[in-house]
């Protein structure tokens, strides 16, 4: 298996946060952004956004926006369809995604999805606490059912996943899938670094 692309959702609203991107909110001496690119970017071949609206702003990161081929923003699965139809038209087999709001991503999370992936390549990130569904390794393979499940009416993540005999990738460490979805989740994002 070739290495995969990463696919980086960021298309939600944030109305927890009062609207905008959250991944661009000041963190440290960057962004939330880019402590999640920094994480994710050395472990793929090549990176893109899932981002919805105008993407002149985010035209400085210098990444391809891939905004939902679905309308009215039904979620993260919208947007992993995104990445799976831009790497199959570049020749991936595979794209891993990972959510804009999770600062301290493990740095392993490629490898452990593909040792958990199996042959069909297929998986999702876990942790002490539960599934990371926004966390997983998706098979190109699988974007004729996911737009038919969208299509459909499916939302959920883990329902599709589970239809297809996703496997699960165990890490240890809650820690890494910390999401910034409040003001106060960024305050203790800040004192985390």
């Amino acid at each position: 298996m070739m290495q995969p692309f990463g696919l980086i959702l960021m298309g939600g609203q944030a109305t927890r946060m009062g609207g905008g991107d959250k991944g661009l909110l000041p963190l440290g001496d960057s962004t939330i952004l880019s402590h999640v690119l920094d994480r994710l970017t050395p472990q793929v071949d090549r990176t893109a956004l899932n981002a919805n609206g105008d993407p002149a702003r985010l035209k400085h990161l210098n990444l391809p926006i891939l905004p939902d081929s679905i309308p009215d923003h039904p979620g993260p699965l919208a947007g992993t369809l995104a990445g799976l139809d831009w790497a199959a038209a570049l020749g991936a087999t595979h794209i891993v995604t990972a959510a804009a709001d999770t600062p301290f991503l493990p740095c392993d999370l490629v490898p452990q999805l593909l040792l958990a992936g199996g042959d069909a390549g297929f998986a999702l990130a876990a942790s002490p606490s539960g599934r990371q569904p926004t966390f997983g390794l998706w098979p190109v393979t699988l974007r004729d059912p996911l737009r038919q499940a969208l299509y459909d009416g499916l939302r959920k993540i883990v329902q599709f996943t589970r239809a297809h005999g996703a496997g699960t990738a165990e890490f240890p460490d809650d820690t890494a899938f910390f999401n910034v979805n409040t003001p106060e989740d960024l305050l203790t994002a800040k004192a985390m670094l």
